[in-house]
């Protein structure tokens, strides 16, 4: 293959050419970009003054396809710049009408827009909306946590939720299905004392669905916990027959957690240890499990000795 070799002032010369049209690209490049161009990107729809005696539900997607007005830089860029932007449409006109031309609006828009480029124009142009008759509907709150402790630190009583109700409203058949509502996600880390906060619940996925209130006070009792040992006596359950039945040990062991303001409280009265006669009866069981079936809420067993219990039948 030949080689072609360039003297030095030649490929001075042809360096400076390439200099040049790159330099010249670069130009065209950033002038381009810097004109003026229309170009379509999608908006995200939300909806205030919506009518209070009418429920309403949307015929169309909540999002719509915007023209907006900017430069080449702006159209290169409009997925990250414009990604998730929302465009406020006033429905005042529903209580008259079952529609909303969106170009009626257009100025007022263009000054509430998060965004500085114009719009120009919308596809589809008006919004077309379904009713109903608007109903009332109030459902418990349903706490969404993540709780991470303390060693030795746990729940101890019921979670409180002030208010522990929220009221709907909208549509009958947007509302029949709803039996809870859910708050945003509660996450928390190293708890070592009663936590005591305000959230916010989550905002309703239909346009036409109201909610009250928007957040709620919780409080989550937390306490330090500790082991405690009783002696708890047992039960034989299921003696149909009314056999003579003698049971050995006649009481069982039971370690457990409990938070240390309940720990004077706990006594044999709150526990039920059972044994199933029936297991011997069907089974033909020659000891019967010991089985816990009354205990306080917020404690854990650790452990329960003898887990079997040896028993005589005199028929």
């Amino acid at each position: 293959m030949a080689i072609i070799k360039l003297s030095a002032s030649e490929r001075r010369r042809l360096s400076a050419f390439f200099t040049c049209l790159i330099l010249a690209a670069v130009a065209w490049v950033f002038t381009t970009l810097s004109n003026n161009y229309n170009f379509t990107v999608k908006e995200v729809l939300t909806y205030k003054n919506m009518p209070q005696k009418r429920a309403f539900h949307s015929l169309q997607p909540d999002t719509i396809n915007t023209t907006i007005q900017g430069t080449g830089w702006d159209m290169l860029f409009s997925k990250m710049n414009f990604e998730n932007r929302k465009i406020a449409v006033d429905l005042h006109t529903l209580d008259s009408k079952d529609y909303v031309v969106l170009s009626s609006q257009l100025k007022d828009i263009n000054e509430r827009k998060e965004f500085d480029n114009q719009i120009i124009g919308f596809s589809p142009d008006t919004l077309y909306f379904d009713f109903s008759n608007r109903a009332v509907k109030r459902v418990p709150i349903h706490l969404i946590s993540s709780i991470n402790y303390q060693q030795q630190y746990a729940q101890s009583n019921d979670v409180v939720i002030k208010p522990s109700y929220v009221t709907l409203s909208g549509p009958g058949n947007a509302l029949e299905n709803i039996e809870s509502w859910d708050t945003d996600s509660l996450t928390v880390d190293s708890v070592d004392e009663t936590l005591r906060t305000n959230v916010e619940l989550q905002a309703s996925k239909e346009g036409n669905v109201s909610i009250y209130p928007k957040s709620v006070q919780v409080v989550i009792p937390v306490d330090e916990y500790t082991e405690k040992e009783i002696h708890i006596p047992v039960k034989l359950v299921n003696n149909h027959d009314y056999y003579k039945v003698k049971i050995f040990p006649l009481k069982v062991k039971v370690t457990f957690t409990t938070s240390l303001n309940r720990y004077a409280q706990m006594d044999e009265d709150l526990f039920e240890a059972t044994a199933d006669l029936n297991l011997w009866k069907d089974r033909g069981y020659t000891s019967l499990p010991v089985k816990l079936s009354r205990r306080p809420a917020y404690c854990k067993i650790v452990k329960i000795e003898p887990q079997n219990i040896d028993f005589i039948v005199r028929k």
